[in-house]
């Protein structure tokens, strides 16, 4: 079967089936598109290993992004295959090549300590090992063609990777997110990622229609495995969308503190969350689970309403 050469590999990030990167497979050779962190770099050899595969077979690491849940392990990876060229956005390429910059901002997010627990040492990637990807790209691999194609609204370093070989798509976190606990009701979840600090609602309505063109079967998604209904998808990702730029209008018009800011952000966000699961009758205690989201996804908002503020952008 054609999706014989695509493997979904559970990171094991925060918990199980919450983040995923992914093994393709052509003849002896391998690439994997996002990697995740450095605690996840055994499940990735062990899904290597058991395709018999030689580490120097690894031709490319595909980040779709560089936030650490993607891109993480990059650097330890480029060390573990010796072979491989990191194929990256050229907003992405410096900060893999000098993570400094989005150390000091997940830092920020997470706390440092939090951030050393999550995702270990993130070194220097030598700029021979790193190539930017073009808008539109082809890239060759075996018997399948991969399309790179930006899509900003979730980050602005940010692409999608058309493959022809399986008429899918890998879409990061640019056509949202859906674990499986999401897809017990009557019809899935998927919702958008609004996380610091590049959300711009418009930006991500078009990287839906961009993914939409491609006519693509269905959709990798690194949170979490195989979607299936591109209708569906865009459908809830455009609701989504809207949802999420109401709620950041409103903290733009408001004066309240940040902290008073992101509580009321979260509540609102775990209130679409519950409208959402009830139309779905996806159990109700499912909603602990998306807790994190909520907090991480508010305060991206939260970010994006202060900078617009600052702007005198809205």
């Amino acid at each position: 079967m054609k999706f014989d050469s695509i493997q979904t590999i559970d990171c094991h990030y925060y918990t199980n089936e919450f983040a995923a990167a992914y093994l393709l497979q052509e003849g002896d050779d391998a690439l994997f598109v996002d990697n995740n962190t450095n605690f996840a770099i055994p499940y990735l050899l062990s899904a290597l290993a058991s395709r018999q595969i030689p580490k120097e077979n690894v031709k490319y690491l595909i980040i779709t992004h560089i936030h650490l849940d993607h891109a993480g392990a990059t650097s330890r990876l480029v060390q573990e295959f010796p072979n491989a060229i990191v194929l990256a956005h050229p907003k992405a390429a410096p900060h893999i090549i000098n993570p400094k910059r989005i150390i000091e901002s997940a830092s920020m997010v997470y706390g440092k300590e939090n951030f050393e627990k999550m995702y270990g040492e993130i070194l220097e990637v030598p700029s021979a090992r790193v190539r930017v990807m073009s808008d539109g790209e082809v890239l060759k691999f075996g018997s399948r063609e991969l399309t790179f194609i930006y899509t900003r609204g979730h980050a602005n370093h940010h692409f999608v990777i058309l493959d022809s070989k399986t008429n899918s798509i890998f879409t990061g976190d640019s056509f949202g997110i859906s674990y499986p606990c999401l897809k017990q009701g009557s019809y899935p979840f998927l919702f958008p990622s609004t996380t610091p600090t590049d959300f711009h609602a418009d930006e991500a309505r078009l990287s839906i229609e961009k993914i939409l063109n491609t006519k693509a079967d269905n959709a990798y998604l690194t949170h979490f495995d195989i979607w299936l209904d591109m209708k569906s998808g865009s459908e809830q990702m455009l609701l989504g969308i809207d949802r999420m730029e109401k709620i950041f209008l409103d903290l733009v018009k408001s004066n309240k503190p940040d902290s008073e800011l992101q509580t009321q952000c979260e509540n609102q966000i775990m209130n679409f969350y519950e409208e959402e699961f009830s139309k779905r009758k996806i159990p109700l205690s499912v909603l602990t689970f998306l807790k994190p989201d909520a907090m991480i996804n508010a305060q991206g908002l939260v970010f994006a309403a202060n900078r617009a503020k600052k702007k005198g952008t809205v």
